[in-house]
């Protein structure tokens, strides 16, 4: 894989790492802290960007950017006020 071509696929999966994680940071943010439902809205979203990286066939040492876009749509998730 070229460089702009590995770029763009791992701008667009941490995109979607992000984009993904939102509603679930929403929902865990409205429930009680350490219950099953929070736990399950934190980790519920991990196997669908692993689904996603490797059907990209992205490299492992990129994973570091899909976990801060992950993290980062569980806060902003959490903060969004509808």
């Amino acid at each position: 894989m070229d460089f702009h071509n590995n770029f763009y696929a791992v701008l667009m999966l941490s995109a979607f790492a992000l984009l993904i994680n939102l509603p679930f940071g929403y929902v865990r943010a409205k429930s009680k802290r350490y219950s099953l439902r929070w736990f399950l809205y934190i980790h519920l979203p991990i196997p669908i960007i692993l689904i996603a990286r490797t059907i990209s066939h992205i490299e492992l040492n990129y994973v570091p950017f899909f976990a801060f876009a992950a993290i980062a749509g569980q806060i902003l998730g959490g903060k969004l006020e509808l």
